[in-house]
């Protein structure tokens, strides 16, 4: 075979394994953008935690294969409005009995998310399902459920106190809403 016919094979082979890779690459950059857009500061966090990007990068989609998975569903008006009750309840509580109220804010953004249809069988599992479609308020939620495990052993100031009640406020609107991370925190 002369040189002219073997570059005329060859380059043609390296073209497509060249385009293949770019190809390849540009799939792989739009599932990252994709995904960092989706979970927002969850993805970072994520990434960091699992010390390799292609493994985290498989967490949050198996994250979201189990979301997928979920009935979650808005809640009708009449819920909604018991939600709101129960909240400003919960805040007026703050005055008088702050631990309390936090322990309180606690059970009602769980219930909340139960009705929601979240699973609620661990503080670790929910913030994986919650991080589908809460990925920007998580760390609200991982910093008010610090707190209120501080105040369980009454180690938290008034202050982590009323944080912590922000921090809650933050992740309960958005649950509250029905547009997943559409709602933004009142305080």
């Amino acid at each position: 075979m002369s040189t002219g016919t073997l570059l005329a094979i060859i380059i043609p082979i390296v073209v497509v394994l060249a385009l293949i890779a770019l190809i390849a690459m540009a799939v792989s950059r739009m599932r990252r953008d994709r995904l960092r857009k989706r979970f927002g500061p969850e993805y970072e966090r994520t990434v960091e935690g699992s010390g390799s990007r292609r493994t985290a990068e498989r967490e949050l989609r198996d994250r979201e294969r189990r979301h997928d998975s979920l009935e979650i569903r808005p809640l009708p008006p009449v819920s909604r409005d018991r939600y709101s009750r129960e909240w400003n309840d919960v805040q007026q509580e703050f005055v008088d009995r702050p631990q309390d109220a936090v322990h309180d804010a606690d059970r009602l953004v769980t219930s909340l998310m139960r009705e929601r249809g979240y699973p609620t069988e661990g503080f670790e599992q929910q913030t994986r399902d919650l991080s589908v479609e809460h990925g920007r308020t998580l760390e609200h939620y991982r910093a008010a459920h610090e707190v209120e495990s501080l105040s369980t052993q009454r180690q938290a100031t008034t202050e982590q106190l009323r944080s912590a009640m922000v921090h809650y406020r933050a992740l309960f609107d958005e649950l509250l809403s029905d547009g997943g991370g559409r709602a933004h925190a009142r305080t």
